[in-house]
């Protein structure tokens, strides 16, 4: 049995979400779940997911099973506005898969909220996912039997529907989610729950994380599954180990032993944006620690500073996820660091701008200065990367406003010059200001005096003196995809798509915003 409950206080119109697109790189979601007897299962999958929230605003859910049937809760907005402790209260259970989204592929409507539920001949089970396919148009001709309903837009649902018509067709749950893995290409890490059981899987380049820990003690086989360390974290849940590239994990309740089973062979490729941006920075992605790789960064980023040799009297991060990257440069190249930008941590993606004029000052609404840390001063702004270039103008702008008297600008990343596939929401080609533009002719195109990028080589330098022994799927640099699929082909279909979403938005944008009649 399915129960769908919907929570009017978090009701909004979802074409402005849409619209509202920063000019950043945005993580598509987090995935979290809880196995555990006599333990408030949702009540646990809600403290992972908000410790997950940066990976996904637009919508969050999630799937209870207790006796054999599965309560669903699933709503646009934050964690904190999709849930309260009624509704907690509401979902009692041994088992609970969660999820936070942020799309990329399929609209921001409450239908394309996850987990996505389905049954089969052996029961409901309850899907989360983590990333992108690249083969969604073919795998859906695949799942559509004629007989399927879809109700989304997501390469989710269409995963979902392979697992549950392969389990229809006989296999197991095990052999049956191997088996739909195998008819997907791209970025998934999967959590599925059972009635009976959770699962853990990671594509074979394992390109989005995934980790595993227990609840309570290790002997009584209570697990806890998660997109990063930091969800663990907040329930007291010690880490085990990541779900690797290519495996799916098995996990029984009561069983202190996973089931560890190789479904492809790996060719790891994680998405190294999970070291410069996406992942929090207490999280440890493959053994690596997410803070240190980005004290790295601001190492390499002090030598590239030092070999231009640029003159600043105050490094000033934009927060978050700069901050210790620029607090490092600032010591490497020997002068002060200085939080000289405050951020309203209340205004996120769901905040709505109904129009061009307000969404351009979006970045004063989220990002005051202190002007004491300007005035007068030749100040380095250090952000963690640099996508159209319109934030980082506005940024430059403010800077200019509180006093500045020179404003230079670096950015913890390689030059963007290529879209993600992978589950990234990017611009497509022709928005990307590094594209065609040199460092100097990006200066001038976002007001600053200069602008440095990280190079790549220093970027796989400072992974590595991080310990970090990995092959980073680093495409949106280089351009080297690591699925085959993708060609030329593939790419100008990708931007096709997004710029026809774009121009649909708009145009409803438009109408709903026109003066009604009647």
């Amino acid at each position: 049995m399915q129960n769908l409950e919907t929570h009017p206080k978090s009701r909004r119109p979802v074409h402005q979400l849409e619209l509202e697109r920063p000019d950043r790189m945005e993580e598509a979601c987090g995935v979290f779940a809880v196995q555990a007897l006599e333990q408030p299962v949702a009540n646990l999958v809600y403290f992972g997911l908000y410790a997950l929230q940066h990976r996904g605003q637009e919508s969050a859910g999630i799937a209870v099973f207790n006796d054999g049937k599965v309560r669903l809760h699933k709503d646009m907005g934050l964690v904190s506005q999709v849930f309260d402790q009624d509704v907690l209260e509401r979902m009692p259970g041994a088992l609970a898969v969660g999820h936070n989204r942020y799309s990329t592929t399929g609209s921001s409507k409450v239908c394309n909220a996850q987990p996505v539920v389905l049954m089969t001949r052996l029961g409901p089970f309850a899907l989360a996912h983590n990333g992108n396919l690249v083969n969604a148009a073919e795998l859906r001709a695949q799942v559509d039997d004629g007989e399927v309903e879809f109700t989304s837009t997501t390469d989710s649902e269409l995963i979902a529907y392979a697992v549950q018509q392969a389990v229809d067709g006989g296999l197991d749950w095990t052999e049956g989610i191997k088996a739909a893995a195998s008819q997907c290409q791209g970025a998934f890490s999967l959590v599925i729950g059972t009635s009976d059981a959770l699962y853990g899987l990671r594509d074979g380049y394992g390109i989005r994380p995934l980790v595993y820990g227990y609840l309570g003690d290790q002997d009584r086989g209570h697990w806890v599954l998660s997109s990063e360390t930091c969800g663990l974290d907040i329930i007291g849940s010690p880490f085990v180990a990541d779900v690797e590239p290519g495996e799916l994990v098995v996990f029984r309740c009561g069983d202190p032993t996973p089931e560890r089973h190789r479904w492809i062979e790996p060719t790891t490729r994680m998405c190294v944006f999970e070291m410069i941006y996406f992942a929090r920075p207490d999280s440890i992605i493959d053994d690596v620690s997410v803070y240190e790789a980005r004290r790295n960064l601001g190492k390499q980023l002090a030598n590239r500073w030092n070999e231009r040799g640029l003159k600043a009297d105050v490094v000033i991060p934009v927060p978050d996820s700069a901050c210790t990257s620029a607090s490092t440069m600032a010591q490497h190249i020997g002068i002060e660091y200085r939080e000289g930008l405050v951020k309203n941590r209340y205004i996120g993606r769901t905040f709505i701008m109904p129009g061009q004029g307000d969404r351009t000052s979006g970045v004063r609404r989220k990002l005051n200065s202190i002007r004491s840390e300007f005035e007068g001063k030749d100040v380095l702004l250090v952000d963690d990367s640099v996508v159209r270039g319109t934030t980082s103008r506005q940024i430059v702008d403010l800077a200019r406003a509180a006093g500045a008297r020179k404003v230079f600008f670096a950015s913890c990343s390689p030059p963007v010059q290529f879209p993600c596939v992978y589950g990234v929401d990017m611009s497509t080609r022709a928005e990307l200001i590094a594209r065609e533009k040199s460092e100097e002719q990006i200066a001038e195109a976002i007001g600053a005096d200069a602008m440095i990028y990280q190079p790549i080589s220093s970027l796989r330098k400072a992974l590595k003196d991080a310990g970090s022994d990995l092959h980073y799927c680093a495409a949106c640099f280089d351009g080297e995809y690591p699925t085959p699929e993708v060609t030329a082909e593939t790419l100008a279909a990708i931007e096709a798509c997004r710029i026809g979403e774009q121009e649909k938005l708009k145009t409803e944008s438009a109408e709903d915003m026109s003066p009604s009649h009647g």
